[in-house]
């Protein structure tokens, strides 16, 4: 067969090169050779779309609207063809629900046998958020005598599926439970991501007989494993064989403390004094005798006038800026405090020392008993009847092609279909069209930023940081931001419904934007009316003021190097001011 799939790439390749003209090659154009249908094999399932009548778009309402708007058409690729007249089935609606169905010739069991799920997908404008995923439909009345929808029972769901952080090819598994009926979704706890390319793609599920499951991507095994060993799907195949008894109460007298106070030393000595606090009055320091603490150390500025253009109504009423009060040039003046320091006696608070509890039992926990709806499904692979296939999608790009959809027991079946398909269309795609050269990049600006990022560093290869770290972030999450923003504006229900939590980041980031921009306008606003309406008439003088402190301090008899001073009690309100040279600088630096 590998001959055959020789030769064919070879025809194909002749065919389109010896139908280049020189005009065609100028614009970039390729004849291509006709399509010719593969011999369908025996199987349950196998369709090269030809004339679509197998398929079915769904008519499904919801609240009295049709619930998938969503248009299908069988058409030729648009991008990159491959082959003239060679048609697939193709989504063609962007941002909407699609739903189309096909039923069975005759009912495919697979009891015993092995499942084998191959078909084609092409994302001719690329996948940013969709899907592609096809379902196989439980064969039941349901199927039958109602439209194709979500509800429709399937048994397994196999295929690619990428939106925001969402990258993976899906493979679940529905299952029924022998005790309560009910149905259970079982995922593959560690899917294989999506081929993120323009190109034709070629995806395969085979599940076997022995509960093995193989998926393929273009031929490639990309996960393989058992369907019964454990964490392999998610939920677990099987139920706990054991649960905790949810009757189970923890006994009154169940000991869980670790530690417990130690009853040898329970008592608090006698000289613990728990009430001397941490910092006490130097009494060591006394209050200068020259000291005046009825004369205040600043007083309104008497030179200072009201500004001609106050307006008391809109700038309240005008109180004059204060100075340093000249008498107390020569010694202190308001209120003096004595400094604090540490207490040598302090203590804190009593506590009494812990040890371990000798009646210590353990973490209580609830006993274990067996589950009532306990079964082993050991059989997996031995699906209910399967009576179609199924395909409900939402996605934000249309022309999304379906080709040479396979359902079917035979591996080797799966194989030849793809050798004789699949790996033509991908040679051809990947060699007879002319690759896509990317944009010039700006290597001036590139290498004037990346000297400023690297500039008087080393240690390290700064280079290498900016390239993976620093740029390229920057531009994805750039394209990602402008993507979503575009979305948003287009269908803002739909984006929300597709990618909730970038696009309510997204959102925050644009109305943060807007609020960072008008604070700031604001806070030059008020800055330029402080600054250049009304200049101050008596301005603050650095040097004035340093030599007003260091006379304070010449007239001070405290030896404050030797002990430590804390302030306590400050009046924030009232403009209080330390005899500490120090501590006026730092009051006036956080002023």
């Amino acid at each position: 067969m590998l001959c055959l799939r020789d030769i064919a790439v070879a025809a194909l390749l002749t065919s389109a090169s010896a139908s280049l003209t020189p005009e065609s090659e100028a614009s970039n154009e390729i004849s291509l050779a006709d399509f010719e249908p593969l011999e369908a094999p025996t199987v349950a399932f196998f369709d090269q779309f030809i004339d679509g009548s197998n398929w079915k778009a769904s008519l499904a309402k919801k609240d009295d609207e049709f619930a998938y708007v969503g248009k299908w058409e069988f058409e030729e690729a648009s991008y990159q063809p491959t082959f003239k007249g060679d048609k697939g089935l193709v989504l063609k609606s962007e941002a909407a629900h699609h739903a189309i169905s096909a039923l069975l010739p005759q009912t495919f069991d697979n009891t015993n046998h092995t499942l084998v799920l191959q078909y084609e997908v092409k994302f001719q404008k690329g996948l940013a958020c969709g899907g592609a995923y096809i379902k196989l439909l439980s064969e039941n009345e349901d199927l039958h005598s109602n439209e194709f929808s979500g509800e429709t029972d399937y048994q397994v769901m196999f295929g690619p599926d990428k939106c925001g952080s969402t990258n993976k090819v899906h493979f679940i598994i529905r299952r029924k439970s022998p005790i309560t009926g009910e149905y259970e979704e079982k995922h593959l706890a560690a899917p294989p991501s999506v081929k993120q390319n323009k190109y034709t793609n070629l995806y395969t599920l085979i599940i076997h007989p022995n509960q093995d499951f193989e998926i393929r991507i273009n031929g490639v095994t990309s996960k393989a494993g058992s369907l019964l060993t454990e964490g392999v799907l998610k939920p677990g195949l099987n139920p706990s064989a054991q649960i905790e008894d949810v009757n189970d109460k923890k006994p009154e007298d169940w000991v869980d403390e670790l530690f417990i106070p130690d009853p040898e030393n329970s008592v608090k000595p006698a000289d613990w004094d728990e009430d001397a606090p941490f910092f006490i009055v130097d009494t060591s320091v006394v209050k200068p005798t020259d000291w005046d603490e009825t004369i205040p150390l600043y007083i309104p500025d008497p030179e200072s006038t009201k500004p001609v253009d106050w307006d008391d109504e809109e700038d309240g009423e005008f109180v004059a800026p204060e100075i340093f009060n000249p008498e107390c040039e020569s010694h202190g003046c308001g209120e003096w405090r004595a400094p604090k320091i540490k207490n040598p006696n302090y203590v804190g608070e009593w506590v009494a020392p812990m040890i371990e509890n000798p009646a210590y039992a353990g973490e209580w926990a609830s006993r274990l008993v067996d589950n009532p709806v306990y079964y082993e499904d050991l059989s997996p692979s031995n699906l209910e009847p399967i009576g179609g296939l199924g395909l409900e999608l939402w996605t934000m790009q249309a022309d999304i092609l379906f080709d040479n959809i396979y359902l079917g027991h035979s591996v080797e079946e799966a194989e030849m279909i793809g050798n004789s398909t699949f790996v033509v269309k991908r040679h051809f795609e990947e060699t007879a069209y002319p690759k896509k050269t990317e944009a010039p990049k700006r290597p001036v600006k590139d290498e004037q930023q990346k000297s400023i990022f690297t500039s008087g560093i080393t240690g390290y290869d700064y280079a290498e940081i900016w390239e993976t770290r620093v740029k390229k972030p920057a531009r994805y999450y750039l394209a990602h931001y402008r993507r979503i923003t575009a979305l948003l504006m287009k269908d803002p229900l739909a984006q929300f419904t597709a990618e909730p939590v970038l696009s309510f980041f997204c959102l925050i980031g644009f109305f943060s934007s807007f609020a960072v921009t008008f604070g700031l306008l604001g806070v030059v606003s008020f800055l330029a009316s402080k600054f250049f309406t009304r200049a101050p008439k008596h301005p603050f003088n650095l040097e004035e003021f340093k030599t007003e402190a260091k006379a304070i301090r010449d007239t001070q008899e405290i030896k404050s190097t030797e002990v430590e001073v804390v302030e306590a009690d400050v009046d924030k309100s009232a403009k209080t001011t330390s005899t500490e040279p120090n501590n006026l600088t730092h009051r006036s630096n956080r002023e």
